[in-house]
């Protein structure tokens, strides 16, 4: 990813926060064919591992599978890389204060996300699954009116959906984070634009990196 020095993202616990606001993740993986991208809703375990360590499951028939499989490290699993993409926003040269001092603004786009790398470690293991199944439906359902539990469908059904399903586990080796939240910009662009774009979470960030 081009990464200029003054976008870079480099707390790992913010990192960790958009990946977790943000868990529908993009797999990239190397398949017989080419790149092949997948996207999969993945629960961060921040305490497994330095970098924290992945978690979810695909369709036993998802390509993935056979990517895995067939495109192996020494270890036995693939390399593999995840992206999670946060807050972003179109920014209009409109925004601009120096817009009307010189008029020599363009339009861009501001964004944040995180690649995370590891290898992909598949998991055919029915105990596993319905402990990840938990975690992952526990994480998303918490805050709902009437949040749905596992437990709450028949079990033989829940068996033969695990069935259905592969776990993934990728161990992450190394978190590359952009902020690209207009840090490049004199302080005056970023008050206007702040006001420009009041109530949507880009304005939020860029008051959190204003000079």
């Amino acid at each position: 990813m081009y990464l200029p020095k003054h976008f870079a993202e480099n707390d790992i616990g913010v990192m960790h926060a958009l990946m977790r606001a943000h868990p529908l993740a993009t797999l990239v993986t190397q398949g017989p064919d080419g790149l092949d991208a997948n996207h999969i809703p993945l629960h961060l375990d921040a305490a497994s591992g330095s970098n924290g360590t992945l978690r979810g499951h695909v369709a036993r028939s998802n390509p993935l599978m056979a990517d895995g499989a067939t495109n192996a490290a020494p270890s036995g699993n693939q390399g593999i890389l995840v992206i999670f993409q946060g807050p972003e926003s179109y920014i209009s040269p409109s925004g601009y204060a120096t817009k009307a001092e010189h008029g020599k603004v363009v339009p861009t786009w501001n964004y944040t996300a995180v690649h995370a790398y590891g290898e992909l470690r598949l998991i055919d293991d029915a105990d596993w699954l319905l402990a990840q199944l938990r975690t992952l439906t526990a994480e998303h359902e918490s805050g709902l009116p009437h949040p749905w539990a596992v437990d709450d469908a028949p079990a033989d059904y829940i068996r033969k959906m695990l069935g259905a399903v592969v776990g993934i586990e990728i161990r992450i080796e190394r978190l590359i984070g952009k902020w690209k939240v207009s840090q490049n910009q004199p302080a005056v662009n970023q008050a206007s634009l702040i006001a420009a774009l009041d109530g949507q979470p880009m304005a939020d960030l860029i008051r959190q990196r204003q000079q």
